[in-house]
């Protein structure tokens, strides 16, 4: 490593230093996403495990529906000819279904009872978050900022985001100390 090395990967200044700050900075970053989905998941499998409640056949067929669309424009994007006139069972579907319904119904009731929802804020600082790793990231901001269905993603992550923090300051936590390899899913 040296400092055209540095400067061909576009470090501002153009030093071995700056390339290792660079390094480090887009690591901190990237373990802070992994502990966040993490914890995340834990959570939302703790609520799933809570969970006891009838589910409206209506939204799991809805959700079979849009899960069996999703494979089929998979499949098409893979060059599969007829993809979308393919049958796919919908039993195979079902627990993944069945499994977005519960949380959906457990997340929204918690939304709704402890005003979960998200705040303008936090929104424009998970963009800025996740432009930061971007050449340009007023151009990522802006992409972001400029759909509706990338702005609908966002909040919903933010959503995700405000129960696990909820679930966590009301729950028993153990801290447990995890091998970096293993944190990025090496293991």
């Amino acid at each position: 490593m040296n400092e055209a090395f540095a400067k061909s990967l576009g470090i501002a200044d153009g030093t071995v230093e700056g390339l290792r700050a660079d390094i480090k900075k887009n690591l901190e970053r990237e373990v802070k996403f992994r502990l966040i989905a993490k914890n995340k998941a834990a959570v939302m499998d703790a609520l799933l495990a809570k969970a006891e409640l009838d589910l409206p056949q209506s939204i799991v067929q809805s959700e079979l529906d849009r899960l069996a669309e999703a494979a089929r424009a998979d499949l098409k994007a893979r060059g599969i000819k007829d993809a979308d006139k393919a049958p796919i069972p919908e039993d195979i579907f079902r627990p993944q279904a069945e499994r977005r319904v519960r949380l959906g119904l457990v997340v929204a009731e918690l939304v709704k009872a402890n005003n979960l929802e998200a705040k303008p804020e936090q929104i424009k600082t998970h963009i800025e978050d996740l432009a930061a790793s971007y050449e340009k990231p007023a151009d990522v901001v802006r992409w972001y900022n400029g759909d509706r269905q990338r702005m609908a993603e966002v909040e919903a992550v933010i959503i995700e985001n405000n129960v696990t923090d909820f679930v966590l300051a009301k729950a028993k936590v153990t801290d447990k100390s995890v091998e970096f390899d293993e944190l990025m899913g090496q293991q």
